[in-house]
């Protein structure tokens, strides 16, 4: 593990709806990397779009089990209301999301929020939809979907 001062904080959003399948180990995944290689603080909020399946209960375990975890409960679905609200009420200096599927590689993070940290930039927005983009989809998944990453300086 790197040691770093982490004095700023960065604040990933996870917004999700009915994603009982995939909410641990996505979240465990994002932590562990955070944890181990992001050299500034964090904190994971997965805002839960009016789930009818267990994704709630899952989000208050993984908020239980790790501090830098935070769930928020949503009785309207859509992924702006949910940015909306964590958003307005975060503290972070930068705030951004991810989708649960965690399609960009993890890698890319540092690099996105850093310009955002500094000073340099104000928004910074990550993509797996411009030509250069090595990202495998699945055959069920759109290519044509919304950026997974967007940050904005707070």
């Amino acid at each position: 593990m790197k040691t770093a001062v982490k004095t700023r904080l960065v604040e990933v959003v996870v917004p999700v709806h009915n994603e009982q399948r995939a909410l641990r180990a996505s979240i465990e995944r994002l932590h562990g990397y955070l944890a181990g290689s992001f050299p500034y603080g964090f904190r994971i909020t997965i805002a839960d779009n009016a789930s009818s399946d267990n994704t709630w209960q899952i989000a208050q375990k993984l908020a239980a089990c790790h501090p830098e975890v935070n769930a928020v409960r949503l009785e309207e679905k859509g992924r702006g209301r949910a940015l909306r609200q964590v958003w307005a009420a975060s503290e972070a200096d930068v705030v951004s999301y991810m989708d649960v599927d965690l399609s960009t590689d993890l890698d890319a993070f540092l690099p996105l929020v850093a310009p955002l940290l500094s000073g340099h930039s104000d928004l910074a927005i990550g993509t797996r939809l411009v030509r250069t983009a090595n990202v495998v989809r699945g055959p069920k998944r759109s290519s044509s979907r919304a950026p997974t990453t967007c940050c904005c300086a707070a």
